[in-house]
C-alpha cells in the first residue's frame, strides 16, 4: 500500500519533464484532469487567448509544473501527442472469469506472433488493475490518434488525443510502476502499419450446413457464426475467441468437427472484417484451449 505524498508526486512530474514528456496534473489519486473545464474559464493567465485544454496546458517547464504540485498530491498525467510518445494499453478484463480469460497481454502477444515479431523491448509501466503500458517514440511526420480495440481487444493505444497516467501516481493506493526502465523504442513499423490500416467488412457470409453434427452443435455454430459477422469494430476478434471456445466442447465430445468450425468461423470473421491471419490464430489458440479443457457432456 502506498500513500499519497506531493514531494513524491512532483518528483515524478519532474523526472517525466526531464524525459521531454508534457505533464499536467489530475485529481489526486484519480485519472481525470484537475485542470479547470471550459465552463469555468476566466479567460485569464494560460487561457488569456481563450481556452485551453489540457493537451495544450500539458508542459515540460519545471516554473509551471512546482505550482501545480505545491498546493496537493495531484496525480501525474503525460500528453502523448505533445510528448512525442505512443503508449499501448494492455488492459485487463473487467469481468474476472476463469483462468483462460484472455486479457489485453494475451492479445498483445497475439499480435506479435502473427507479425513474427519479437515482444518489444520498451519503457513499460504496470498498471494498479494489472495492465501495462508500453511506451514508444511516435515515427517522425506522422499524427496518429488514440484507438480504442483497434489492434486487438483490451488492446488501446494513447497518442494526439490522449493522455497516460505517469509512474509513480496512485489509484487506490496502488501505484502505477516502472516494471521495464529501458529507453523509450520507436513504434515499430508493424505497429504503425496495423494502426494506421482501415478494416473493411465483407459481405456476410454463406455457410452450408455442417453434416454429422448434432442438432444441437448445429444450432450453436449458426448463431455463434451470426454473433461474429455482426460484432462491431473492437469487438471483433473478441467475439470470434469465445465463439471458438464455446464451440470447443462440442468438438470435444464429437458432436461437431474441429474443421467444421474453424471453416465456418473463418469465413464470418473475414466478413466481419478481420484479416485471414488474424483468424486462424485466434481459432486456433481458442480451440485448444476449449478442448483441452472441456469437461465430460455428463458433467454439464
Amino acid at each position: 500500500m502506498h500513500q499519497l505524498n506531493a514531494g513524491t508526486l512532483l518528483h515524478a512530474a519532474l523526472d517525466a519533464a526531464a524525459r521531454g514528456w508534457h505533464v499536467f496534473p489530475l485529481r489526486p489519486g484519480s485519472k481525470q484532469p484537475a485542470l479547470h473545464g471550459a465552463d469555468r474559464c476566466r479567460n485569464t493567465g494560460d487561457c488569456s487567448d481563450g481556452h485551453r485544454k489540457w493537451e495544450q496546458r500539458a508542459t515540460t517547464d519545471p516554473r509551471r509544473i512546482v505550482p501545480c504540485w505545491e498546493t496537493g498530491a495531484a496525480n501525474v498525467a503525460i500528453a502523448t501527442g505533445p510528448s512525442g510518445l505512443v503508449v499501448v494499453d494492455l488492459d485487463v478484463a473487467k469481468e474476472k472469469g476463469s483462468s483462460g480469460t484472455p486479457d489485453g497481454v494475451t492479445f498483445f502477444l497475439a499480435l506479435c506472433e502473427r507479425a513474427g515479431q519479437p515482444w518489444p523491448d520498451t519503457y513499460t509501466v504496470r498498471t494498479p488493475s494489472g495492465g501495462m503500458h508500453l511506451y514508444f517514440t511516435a515515427p517522425p511526420g506522422t499524427h496518429l490518434t488514440n484507438t480504442a480495440g483497434k489492434l486487438a481487444p483490451l488492446v488501446d493505444t494513447r497518442a494526439w488525443g490522449g493522455y497516460v497516467v505517469a509512474a509513480g501516481s496512485l489509484i487506490d493506493s496502488a501505484a502505477y510502476e516502472v516494471t521495464a526502465p529501458w529507453r523509450v523504442a520507436e513504434l515499430p513499423a508493424w505497429l504503425r502499419g496495423a494502426l494506421a490500416e482501415t478494416p473493411k467488412s465483407g459481405a456476410p457470409s454463406a455457410i452450408a450446413p455442417p453434416r454429422n453434427a448434432s442438432r444441437r452443435a448445429q444450432v450453436a455454430l449458426e448463431r455463434e457464426r451470426a454473433a461474429i459477422e455482426a460484432a462491431p469494430e473492437g469487438k471483433r476478434e473478441e467475439t470470434l475467441f469465445k465463439a471458438a471456445r464455446s464451440m470447443g466442447r462440442f468438438v470435444a465430445w464429437g458432436d461437431i468437427a474441429r474443421h467444421v468450425v474453424e471453416e465456418a468461423f473463418q469465413v464470418a470473421g473475414e466478413a466481419a472484417g478481420l484479416k485471414a491471419y488474424e483468424c486462424r490464430s485466434t481459432l486456433r489458440s481458442a480451440l485448444n484451449w476449449s478442448i483441452r479443457t472441456a469437461r465430460p457432456r455428463e458433467a454439464q
